[in-house]
């Protein structure tokens, strides 16, 4: 038991890891649609956020409730006050320890209006452990720059009291609620920026646990007809295994033990839900892994310590729906990336850029990106 304890510790800290200059805008009004209780946790939890480098203080945008287990809760929050432009990936993960609510450079100008050329907003949605900041801080600004309107969060926040697993101790380690809560609050968030922007649908791209929850509110959380690119950068589509070891513990749990359900409040409730073989797949999957009238791209890294084996990310099409399944090597032998650092690499911009206007010829990159550390190598 002592072995698997360890064994869940270090998956729940696999996961952990997979996880300019400050423009500021006027944020839209947060609708909340909480109940009275709730509502109170949600402004418990607002009172404790720390401002944004502009002194903007974020707000909770709703509670979600419980989940899962029954006892999981978790709110989410906007991201504001955009941080500074990152190139590596542990610096973007130190950066956004000590500023859990920063916006990624380009992101969450609210004043932006899509173009002719770039007619659809574009949402990013981080995974696991991680925050809007530290998961888009290189590629944000370059979609930015490339003329798109660029809008990030921080969903599936959650205390450890909140089921929210140990992980939570270190500020900005979001993501950690049930996933359908998370959906919902990408539902939400959605509205905004459709709003804010006039747009009738918007572009998705999420990294890990992101995509996951875009593909659930496109399937049960009215995401259909409203997204036309959904963009995922090792998602886990289909659950993990962790190097296996998720399979061991669904396998102990369909023996009758409830070995997963012993470490939810060590791991999390999202990441006993992303083990492999879970009810929330078996539910998210059971009509097939896309929706008509949307364009997919599921990127994934032979190196990707966290969704593996990492061609479980990959998709297959359903009715009127197309999908481009891309291993991050293929053509690029000298990318290394791992499940945190291919948000770095200038391999996977060129292939979000790419797959957001097809009908603009876009050159992949190819450069040497290292495991762990991203951005070349430097920091």
């Amino acid at each position: 038991m002592r072995a698997l304890a360890c064994a869940a510790l270090i998956a729940g800290l696999a996961l952990a890891q997979g996880s300019g200059a400050g423009v500021t805008s006027a944020d839209p009004a947060v609708a909340g649609t909480a109940e009275p209780a709730a509502q109170a946790l949600a402004d418990a939890i607002t009172a404790g956020l720390l401002p944004a480098a502009d002194g903007r203080q974020p707000k909770a945008i709703v509670d979600t409730g419980s989940g899962g287990s029954g006892w999981a809760k978790s709110t989410a929050s906007a991201a504001v006050g955009e941080g500074p432009e990152m190139t590596a990936a542990l610096a973007a993960f130190a950066y956004g320890l000590t500023h859990p609510d920063a916006a990624p450079p380009g992101a969450n100008r609210w004043d932006c209006k899509p173009s002719a050329a770039h007619p659809r907003p574009v949402v990013l949605l981080h995974g696991t452990w991680l925050n809007a900041y530290d998961t888009f801080a290189y590629m944000s600004p370059r979609l930015a720059k490339a003329g798109y309107c660029v809008f990030a969060f921080n969903f599936g926040r959650s205390g450890l009291m909140e089921g929210g697993g140990i992980g939570t101790v270190l500020p900005g380690r979001f993501g950690v609620g049930p996933m359908e809560e998370s959906s919902r609050q990408l539902a939400e968030f959605v509205e905004q920026v459709r709003a804010a922007t006039g747009s009738e649908k918007v572009d998705i791209v999420g990294h890990s646990q992101g995509g996951t929850v875009a593909n659930r509110y496109l399937k049960f959380d009215g995401g259909e007809g409203k997204v036309d690119k959904l963009i995922t950068f090792g998602a886990t589509h289909h659950g993990t295994s962790l190097m296996g070891m998720a399979s061991l513990g669904r396998a102990i749990n369909n023996l009758g033990v409830n070995i997963l359900g012993f470490y939810e409040p060590i791991v999390g409730l999202s990441n006993i839900q992303q083990a492999v073989g879970s009810a929330f797949y078996a539910t998210l999957n059971a009509n097939g892994d896309t929706v008509p009238g949307v364009a997919y791209t599921s990127v994934g890294s032979r190196y990707d310590e966290v969704t593996n084996p990492y061609d479980w990310t990959f998709l297959r099409a359903g009715p009127d729906a197309t999908v481009d399944n891309i291993t991050l090597q293929a053509g690029c032998e000298q990318d290394v990336s791992d499940h945190l650092t291919m948000m770095y690499s200038p391999r996977s911009a060129s292939i979000a850029l790419r797959a957001l206007d097809p009908t603009t010829p876009t050159e992949l990159a190819c450069t040497f990106n290292p495991w762990l550390i991203g951005g070349g190598g430097g920091l």
